[in-house]
């Protein structure tokens, strides 16, 4: 049985449960990892996704990690904090929206060649609707990055997050995209940089489906 199917009740509660939109009121122009760990989650957009290509940064902030020396087509950020994503120099576009409050993607099927949720996965209280989502607005074989360590805000972070180890941070997310139904080639990574006092660097990256295909409809009689 998949751990997600083992969680109990409340597992996508938080501690704080008022409107995310006041957390994240006032910008945050900071990192919440270190260097080394966030030049691993740039080697792993490096090697990921696609040069030229349409890049969806989830949960964006100030900052989207992407290698600077590859040029990308488009770059659209969705976020909570509208003063963070006009700080953002890699963004050509981006949305603020409550992930938690409204899970569906203003994009369409197919928008985009690679999509990256960093060190935010824990925050979200409906994660296999907006992966699901996510997988939409790939385009078929795209590539997801989801990375994290072992840090959080631990009054926004789902209960889940807060009573597994690194170990079940990683199966729960790999959980995450196998029940959204829209991946494949599911697999984790640890890049931690292994260096004493780093943070460490964990991944869960899949590749889109593609949009769902309609129903069928039934031949008469």
């Amino acid at each position: 049985m998949e751990l997600l199917e083992r969680l109990p009740p409340g597992a996508f509660r938080r501690v704080d449960e008022t409107p995310d939109a006041g957390f994240y009121r006032q910008p945050r122009l900071v990192t919440h990892i270190d260097e080394a760990a966030l030049a691993a989650v740039t080697q792993l957009y490096r090697e990921r996704f696609p040069a030229e290509g349409a890049i969806l940064d989830l949960m964006s902030s100030w900052v989207s990690h992407l290698p600077p020396e590859v040029r990308y087509r488009h770059v659209v950020g969705l976020g909570m904090n509208r003063a963070e994503l006009a700080a953002n120099p890699r963004l050509d576009a981006c949305t603020v929206q409550d992930l938690n409050r409204e899970p569906d993607l203003p994009f369409a099927d197919g928008a985009f060649d690679g999509a990256g949720i960093c060190v935010s996965i824990q925050y979200l209280t409906q994660p296999v609707a907006v992966l699901r989502e996510v997988g939409r607005a790939l385009r078929p074989g795209a590539p997801v990055v989801i990375t994290f360590s072992n840090r959080c805000f631990p009054t926004k972070a789902v209960a889940a997050w807060r009573m597994l180890d690194d170990a079940g941070h990683v199966s729960l997310v790999e959980g995450y995209l196998r029940a959204a139904g829209t991946w494949t080639d599911v697999e984790a990574l640890d890049r931690s940089p292994g260096s004493p006092g780093t943070d460490p660097l964990y991944a869960v990256v899949g590749r889109s489906l593609g949009p769902p295909r309609p129903a069928r409809p039934m031949p008469a009689g």
